[in-house]
């Protein structure tokens, strides 16, 4: 049996025999109705534990040569659809788990080439009497299209990962993404391509390789919602067939709302439902978080202060399009928070445009996450930063120092204390206060340096909030930390702005411990 072509219909054969099958064929009568069109390119992005896997081993049996399928769909739901003998296992299927381009260590152009390798080896075994002139894998395809007129279908599971696992190899990602370019668009033998993956296509500035591709997200519009996850009604009839209680099933993992349609998480539910226990985060106990516990810890945009919001039970607005589809690439905290839309720990309404916590499940998680990185002091920090905020405004730069020192102490642990990070987390805590009425910018770009934090009014002609830039240095001074700023030309950045510029210099001694403040206000 082939590892990537044609590789049969066990895999699916596995999701059948489970003690729980929800029929989702209804999702190959979408995809029947998209091969060898324009709209022939698909990328679905879930989180985990949501189907995907399972749907890329339907795909494959449905449609790859090499079996016969009829006994494992015959009965479902797509064996009552017209289509459905005209593409039953009538093309080549190329399917790969994507991550295992990475296995072993590989970087990801020793994976890409051993793919390669591995699928051209592949090729001229099941296609002895065609003779290709190289090895070049694109021309492979085409002389077996030529020779057959069988077209391929490209199945890529988890085709994110270089971009999840492989944060840092930028060029190793343009790399595969030129692959895939080369590989899918524009190609006659391409029939259909599906991919699945947490993250949806990856973005360069406002444009992508992969701009052929559909994308089918948890951020909206979405024709096929009831085939990625359980639906109510699935949800209910498990329900009643096990002897569980809805209500209580529901109260644990109902929450994620896409284009109308209620999807519960198929891993969480499936669990709940066989188990003599009561409810709990099944989906989350197979979770490290550290995606999560990384942008709570550093509140990175104030994060942590959305999150007291959300924990309340209130929804949150969120600009989703400025993100750039990775796991390094920030700019605001809108681009955090649709990170955490597309790893399944908030829910996105795509009408009103916020963000929720899904359900009790993940709530319980973030509490868990908050408690262990040590909130119990929250309230007072928003306390303090209130009147931090104010006396900022106010040019007060003693009462600054006292309460962002009392705030780093707060915030930080004797171990982490000296640390830059720390105090520029302590520092986004002492402004906490601030979010109600700025943007607020980590290292924010500005002339020749960056500032530690920026401050953009959200409203530019409210006189009493003008911007804010807050420089933060390290056993040196204030008042070079505020000369910095203005030799930097660290104004750049506010554009056509006109008016007063609040400029903070904070420094911090290591030895004594003791925090320091200069505020000077500038008129750009």
């Amino acid at each position: 049996m082939n590892d990537y072509l044609n590789p049969g219909n066990g895999s699916f054969q596995e999701h059948l025999d489970r003690k729980i099958y929800v029929d989702k064929t209804g999702l190959i009568k979408y995809t029947n109705e998209c091969i060898t069109y324009k709209d022939k390119f698909l990328c679905v992005s879930r989180p985990r534990r949501f189907g995907k896997s399972h749907a890329a081993d339907m795909l494959t049996a449905y449609y790859g040569r090499g079996c016969d399928s009829h006994t494992q769909f015959n009965g479902l739901e797509i064996s009552k659809d017209d289509t459905y003998e005209e593409y039953i296992n009538k093309y080549n299927v190329v399917h790969c788990i994507m991550t295992q381009l990475l296995s072993n260590g590989m970087r990801i152009e020793e994976g890409l080439a051993d793919f390669k390798a591995n699928l051209i080896d592949e090729l001229t075994s099941i296609y002895p009497d065609i003779t290709f002139n190289g090895n070049n894998l694109i021309k492979m395809f085409k002389a077996v299209y030529d020779k057959t007129m069988v077209q391929f279908v490209f199945i890529f599971d988890e085709w994110d990962c270089v971009f999840r696992e492989r944060k840092e190899d930028t060029e190793g990602q343009k790399s595969y993404l030129d692959f895939l370019r080369d590989l899918l668009k524009d190609q006659q033998y391409v029939a259909l391509a599906y991919m699945t993956g947490i993250l949806p296509i990856r973005k360069y500035g406002t444009h992508s390789a992969l701009n052929m591709f559909k994308e089918i997200s948890m951020t909206g519009a979405d024709p096929v919602q009831e085939y990625m996850g359980f639906t109510e009604d699935e949800v209910k009839k498990l329900c009643d067939e096990h002897g569980k209680s809805f209500k209580g099933i529901k109260s644990w993992y109902n929450g994620y709302t896409i284009d109308g349609v209620a999807i519960y998480n198929p891993y969480a539910v499936y669990n709940a439902v066989l188990s003599n226990l009561p409810p709990k985060g099944y989906w989350t106990a197979t979770e490290t978080y550290e995606a999560l516990n990384v942008y709570i810890r550093t509140n990175t945009y104030g994060v942590q202060d959305v999150l007291s919001e959300l924990l309340e039970g209130k929804s949150v607005k969120v600009d989703i399009g400025s993100f750039s589809n990775d796991m390094v690439t920030f700019e605001s905290r809108d681009d955090v928070l649709t990170l955490l839309i597309h790893l399944g720990y908030l829910s996105y309404n795509s009408k009103t445009k916020k963000v929720k916590i899904p359900n009790r499940e993940i709530k319980e998680q973030f509490k868990i996450s908050l408690k262990n990185i040590g909130l119990g002091a929250y309230d007072e920090i928003k306390l303090q930063s209130e009147a931090i905020l104010e006396a900022t405004l106010k040019g007060d730069a003693e009462t600054v120092a006292k309460r962002v020192q009392r705030v780093h102490r707060m915030r930080s642990s004797k171990l982490e204390y000296n640390k830059e990070l720390s105090l520029k987390t302590a520092i986004q805590f002492a402004y906490i206060a601030a979010e109600n009425h700025y943007n607020a910018f980590l290292e924010l770009s500005a002339g020749d340096g960056f500032a530690d934090v920026g401050y953009v009014p959200i409203n530019s002609k409210n006189p009493n909030y003008p911007p804010m830039i807050v420089e933060l240095k390290v056993d040196k001074s204030a008042e070079g930390a505020i000369e910095q700023a203005l030799d930097k030309e660290y104004f750049d950045f506010l554009h056509s702005y006109h008016g007063d510029v609040v400029v903070v210099g904070i420094n911090y001694d290591e030895d004594t411990k003791q925090h320091t403040c200069e505020i000077k206000r500038v008129k750009v």
